[in-house]
């Protein structure tokens, strides 16, 4: 997050241990306040209580230059000099839904 944030030339008008606020940076954000924008450096995620735009480093790349996330997350890896993830031809369908899958852990019966 702190990269993004330098690369948009986010300035934050106060600090608060890992919280930032600012002028919301997302070009469609109407706000004039000085502190309608948050960023919390150590969960990673982002807030304008103006315009309502949230979310990860990856979506205020996107919301910041109008792109898709697809198209965020290509620019940043080419920034980074990094080649960005791809699927094989190959792929199945199988397969793609294996990487969005988050395994369920039940409640502990303890709780």
């Amino acid at each position: 997050m702190r990269q993004v944030l330098d690369l948009i030339g986010f300035q934050a008008t106060s600090r608060q241990g890992p919280q930032l606020r600012g002028t919301c940076p997302v070009p469609s954000c109407r706000s004039i306040s000085g502190r309608s924008f948050s960023v919390h450096l150590t969960r990673q995620v982002y807030h304008c209580f103006a315009c309502h735009s949230c979310g990860n480093a990856l979506d205020l790349w996107a919301a910041v230059y109008g792109l898709s996330i697809h198209q965020a997350a290509v620019d940043l890896c080419r920034m980074a000099n990094l080649d960005p993830p791809r699927l094989t031809a190959s792929s199945t369908l199988s397969t793609r839904w294996q990487l969005r899958e988050v395994p369920f852990r039940a409640p502990s019966p303890n709780r």
